[in-house]
């Protein structure tokens, strides 16, 4: 399984995943689940999986070489909304669940994947999208401004209490951090590499790109110093009646 996720805010947006795809009591293994798509000055797009990885890499692959094929229908520099763009990338997942369905019921195996679909077209607002299976899709809402696929519920906490549109990005990614940290420690099926991009609004040359892995300083002092801060917090916890001391 995985974990990936995506925050919008009003300074930009932050795409984090993890890249585990299998684990077993023998057998472990790591993919890229992140996918950049950088046109400078025109447009930036990011495109996170997680599910079947054969789905995944079949459409991620036929978005590249469409990219290639002057006489493709559409691909993404046709796009003029973000928008398109996830009803694409659906239409793609659609298609290569459809054209392996009778094998893999055959093996019982689930040839489905989930999708965030997130970037910036010049002159446009930075969206996000969860593209589902089905191929149908949902974009962040002003509320609650992240989309997550995956492993996504021991991450979920931490995004409910800190994120909101005003939130900075930089805060935005330390936050995308804890949640993947949060799922790999709650979740075999979770694990590092960390993949992280930030992209600022209307920075169309490229997002700031990094990985992390177990080992990496910042990972491994964000790491110290949130698990310090939550026993420290839940140290101060408020006293039960009989705890208290009598007067």
């Amino acid at each position: 399984m995985t974990y990936c996720l995506a925050v919008n805010v009003n300074k930009g947006m932050v795409f984090a995943s993890d890249s585990r795809t299998n684990a077993g009591v023998d057998y472990v293994a790591s993919h890229s689940k992140m996918r950049t798509f950088i046109f400078k000055g025109d447009r930036s797009v990011y495109v996170l999986t997680s599910g079947s990885l054969s789905t995944s890499q079949a459409v991620v692959n036929r978005i590249a070489t469409d990219l290639e094929d002057p006489d493709a229908e559409f691909n993404l520099l046709k796009a003029n909304h973000m928008h398109e763009i996830a009803d694409y990338v659906g239409r793609l997942s659609q298609a290569q669940q459809a054209k392996h369905e009778t094998a893999m019921k055959k093996s019982d195996i689930s040839s489905e994947s989930s999708f965030i679909v997130g970037g910036q077209i010049a002159g446009k607002e930075c969206s996000i999208f969860h593209v589902y299976p089905q191929g149908n899709y949902i974009k962040a809402s002003l509320e609650t401004p992240y989309l997550q696929i995956g492993e996504n519920k021991y991450g979920k906490p931490i995004l409910d209490r800190v994120i909101a549109l005003n939130t900075s990005l930089e805060d935005a990614a330390r936050c995308a951090l804890v949640s993947l940290d949060s799922a790999i420690r709650s979740n075999i099926s979770v694990g590092p590499p960390i993949e992280l991009a930030i992209h600022t609004n209307n920075d169309l040359d490229g997002p700031y790109q990094t990985i992390f892995n177990v080992n990496s300083p910042m990972y491994k002092s964000l790491q110290k110093q949130w698990n310090e801060g939550l026993k420290r917090a839940f140290k101060k916890l408020p006293r039960f009646e009989w705890e208290k001391p009598s007067s």
